[in-house]
């Protein structure tokens, strides 16, 4: 049996019970709102589509491929870059940011910064493919103008 004091205006709520468990699944469902639901699923879409883009470039763990590298000379051909370092500006970035959304850290840089690589893709690479580059930036741009959402270490760490 649990005892409790109340008070004349406010009864003291029980610490166990369904009734407790009802007022902490109310509690969690005004934290999970909309939007927070929405930045949720557009962080790890996006971060799902260039993780799996940066696991093509690697041998193991921490190795660029000698594909990759090739990639970056003959066929991305990016101006004012060294192939060699586009690799692996493109390899660490798409392993880092990824990893950064799905976590809800630093979420609208990781969005900016993968929105620019997007821009670079789309203008220098394939410019055809504006339609998968567009339904990308749009996840980006909501993540970079509203944030991660409470389900988040942004949230946690109260960055903003």
């Amino acid at each position: 049996m649990t005892t409790h004091t109340q008070s004349p205006h406010f009864p003291t709520a029980p610490t166990k019970g369904p009734r407790v468990l009802l007022a902490r699944l109310a509690d969690a469902a005004a934290w999970l709102t909309p939007h927070s639901l929405l930045a949720l699923v557009n962080r790890v879409a996006i971060a799902g589509i260039f993780w799996l883009s940066a696991r093509t470039k690697v041998d193991g763990r921490f190795t660029i491929s000698d594909s990759a590298y090739a990639l970056f000379r003959e066929e991305y051909k990016l101006p004012l870059l060294p192939p060699e370092l586009a690799a692996q500006m493109a390899t660490v970035a798409e392993h880092v940011f990824p990893i950064l959304l799905v976590l809800g850290l630093f979420t609208r840089l990781s969005a900016v910064a993968l929105l620019g690589m997007t821009l670079v893709i789309q203008v220098f690479v394939y410019p055809d493919a504006w339609p998968t580059h567009l339904s990308w930036a749009g996840l980006m741009l909501y993540l970079a103008g509203r944030g991660a959402g409470n389900v988040s270490l942004d949230r946690v760490l109260g960055i903003r």
